[in-house]
């Protein structure tokens, strides 16, 4: 039976094939910043290469660096079966530079495979029943996409580890799919991608230590880390009241893993919205970005962390960008974590909180509002053992995002 992975690879290869012109079209990748960046993420957008490339569109690629296959993703972002960019994963030197050639497959040539580093994932029951709120019986299945049924809530044991989950080699999230809506976060002790095996007893055994790491956050009544919610009557609002929730897992590895969530008709007040949002994760990276969408417009979104004993608040600005975090005793495992949000600081309203959390409040522009946010845990594969060294590489973050690596072509 084919698998998922070869059944994609399939689909990849139904377009037309079209080999590249005599001279070979390579294009830069230029790392602007003086530190050196490891698993620097790309995107190249589809047209650009048929463009650039002289290609029929819909041509599948691969590309070479210093002789090798450089690891990437076909995105297919609106799941029409089209390639609209590639994202690519490379390391560049700092104030440095690696060129690259995208090729053509040949007729009957296999795209290439590369290890998975990121994934997202969505698993449900079935093959058993509700009584009232709770599903008995049945058997986990992962799915592409959900319409939450009706009678789901917290604690129903419907959903495998009760939401969906997306992860990297270094770190793993998951949110609530039900009222709740918080992000929570599994602390890893392997590079490896561990979600699969996660919460496969039914139970949330996943909070105890495991070989492959734990959940390592009590979240609560609280935004948990980079939960996201709206200022309302004092108190950040997450997205609790809505008519519907459809989630779909977008993107699956090897170098991205994300879901889009639709929330039809958030209440907030006397007021309603609906919500799309979108949370990424890539190799090599703790950050998840989370890309919200409204359909009306609202004053504000927030954001935050949960308020835990024994941890310091941190701030940090730099160029476009700033940050909220915390960093402490502050794990279920008893031992360090450090939680951050990072946003833009033109859209920063208020920094403040509340009984549960430590909050920004932040102004959407076009109804469109983008920010990031991240964990790191004192057993995982890459551990910040102090507050320092969690600043230092907070600041790094932001030297990322104000400092992008950026592409131009050449050859053509």
């Amino acid at each position: 039976m084919p698998t998922m992975k070869s059944t994609l690879f399939s689909l990849l290869l139904l377009p037309a094939l079209t080999g590249l012109t005599a001279q070979d079209v390579t294009f830069t990748i230029t790392n602007p910043s003086a530190t050196q960046r490891t698993d620097a993420a790309i995107r190249v957008p589809s047209a650009e290469l048929v463009e650039h490339l002289g290609l029929t569109s819909g041509t599948p690629l691969h590309f070479i660096a210093k002789g090798r296959e450089i690891p990437y993703q076909a995105i297919d972002a609106d799941r029409d079966g089209t390639t609209e960019a590639y994202l690519l994963l490379l390391d560049v030197a700092g104030n440095g530079s690696a060129t690259v050639t995208p090729r053509a497959l040949k007729p009957g040539e296999t795209a290439p495979t590369f290890p998975q580093r990121a994934q997202a994932e969505l698993s449900h029951k079935v093959d058993g029943n509700w009584e009232d709120r709770e599903y008995m019986g049945g058997r986990f299945v992962n799915v592409d996409s959900l319409s939450v049924p009706p009678e789901h809530t917290d604690h129903s044991w419907y959903l495998r580890y009760e939401g969906p989950g997306w992860e990297s080699d270094l770190v793993g999230y998951r949110f609530y799919l039900d009222w709740r809506n918080a992000t929570d976060v599994f602390g890893k002790k392997t590079p490896d991608m561990v979600l699969q095996d996660v919460g496969q007893d039914g139970f949330d055994s996943y909070h105890e230590p495991a070989d492959w790491g734990m959940d390592v956050l009590k979240v609560g009544s609280a935004l948990g880390v980079g939960t996201l919610a709206t200022w309302h009557d004092g108190h950040a609002l997450r997205v609790e009241e809505t008519d519907s929730v459809a989630a779909t897992i977008a993107e699956n590895g090897p170098v991205e893993g994300r879901i889009r969530t639709r929330y039809y008709g958030w209440k907030i007040g006397d007021r309603t919205t609906d919500v799309v949002s979108e949370l990424s994760i890539q190799a090599g990276s703790r950050l998840t970005r989370h890309d919200v969408s409204l359909s009306e417009p609202l004053e504000n979104l927030a954001t935050g962390l949960v308020k835990l004993e024994d941890s310091e608040v941190l701030h940090g600005q730099s160029g476009d960008w700033s940050y909220l975090a915390t960093y402490g005793p502050q794990s279920l495992a008893k031992d360090l974590l450090g939680l951050a949000v990072i946003y833009r600081t033109a859209d920063e309203l208020e920094v403040t909180e509340d009984d549960h959390s430590h909050v920004v409040v932040l102004s959407p522009t076009d109804n469109q509002l983008t920010y990031y946010f991240l964990a790191t845990w004192e057993q995982d594969t890459q551990p910040i053992l102090s507050k320092e060294a969690f600043s230092d590489y907070l600041s790094e973050q932001l030297d990322r995002l104000n400092q992008p690596v950026n592409l131009t072509y050449a050859g053509r």
